[in-house]
C-alpha cells in the first residue's frame, strides 16, 4: 500500500503522523511526505529553509519513508496562491505515488496554510478520473489544531486512533532533528507535550499511546 503525508510545513508530518508512518513501514507499505511550502524569503530567511527541509530530511529517513517532494509554494502565504493551483500540485503527486492512503491537516487549524492545505487535499483526492485514494484522514497539530477558534465548527474531534505505544521514542527522536521548531515546556510543541497528547489520545482508546485521526472519507471496494 502506498501512504501520501500532505504537509502544510516541514514538522507538521512528524507531529500529526509520526508514529503512524512507522506503523505503515512495519506492515511494508510505502510512506511518502510532501511539503507544501518554502518559506517566504521577506520572513525567512533560505539558509534556514534549507536547515528546515534537510531536517525534514533526516526525520524522514528515520521514520523509514521511503521519498519526501518538496513543493515551492510561499509560507506563510498559502492565502495568495490560487486554490486550483494548489490542488493541482497535490494531485500529480498523489497520482505520481499511486496513493492509497492520505493524510492532511485539519481544516479547522489556527494557521491559514493548514486549512488552505486541507481545501486543497480534498480537492486532489476527490474520487473521480481513476484517483487511486480510498481512504483520507486528518491529522491534528500541536500549536495550531489545539489553537483553533472555539467559536464554529473547527473543533477536532478524532474517530480513529492508532496505537502508537512501541514507536513513540521513534517519532520523538525524529521531531528532534527540527532544531529550528522545537520549543521548550510548556509550549505545545515541546517534546514533553508531544508526549503527552501521545499518551492522552491512548488513554481515550485503551491504549498507552496513540495518535489520533478524523476519518474524512473511506471507499471500500
Amino acid at each position: 500500500m502506498n501512504v501520501l503525508i500532505v504537509a502544510a510545513h516541514p514538522d507538521d508530518e512528524v507531529l500529526g503522523c509520526g508514529g503512524v508512518t512507522v506503523r505503515h513501514v512495519e506492515r511494508g507499505d510505502r510512506v511518502y511526505v510532501v511539503v507544501v511550502t518554502r518559506g517566504f524569503p521577506e520572513i525567512f530567511s533560505p539558509e534556514i529553509d534549507e536547515e528546515d527541509r534537510q531536517h525534514a530530511r533526516e526525520a524522514h529517513e528515520i521514520l523509514g519513508g521511503v521519498g519526501i517532494f518538496f513543493l515551492d509554494f510561499p509560507a506563510p502565504r498559502l492565502d495568495t496562491v490560487p486554490g486550483h493551483e494548489l490542488a493541482d500540485a497535490l494531485r500529480q503527486v498523489i497520482f505520481s505515488v499511486n496513493a492509497d492512503v492520505v493524510y492532511t491537516p485539519f481544516g479547522g487549524d489556527l494557521h491559514g496554510d493548514h486549512k488552505a492545505t486541507y481545501l486543497a487535499t480534498l480537492v486532489a483526492s476527490r474520487p473521480v478520473n481513476h484517483c487511486p485514494v480510498r481512504r483520507l484522514l486528518c491529522y491534528e497539530t500541536l500549536s495550531e489544531t489545539d489553537w483553533a477558534s472555539p467559536l464554529d465548527d473547527g473543533a477536532f474531534k478524532p474517530t480513529v486512533f492508532v496505537d502508537i505505544s512501541e514507536v513513540l521514542e521513534r517519532k520523538l527522536q525524529a521531531l528532534a532533528c527540527f532544531r529550528n521548531e522545537l520549543k521548550q515546556p510548556p509550549h505545545p510543541r515541546s517534546l514533553r507535550a508531544i508526549e503527552a497528547l501521545a499518551r492522552v489520545r491512548g488513554s481515550t482508546a485503551g491504549l498507552m499511546a496513540a495518535e489520533a485521526f478524523m476519518l474524512v472519507r473511506e471507499i471500500i471496494d
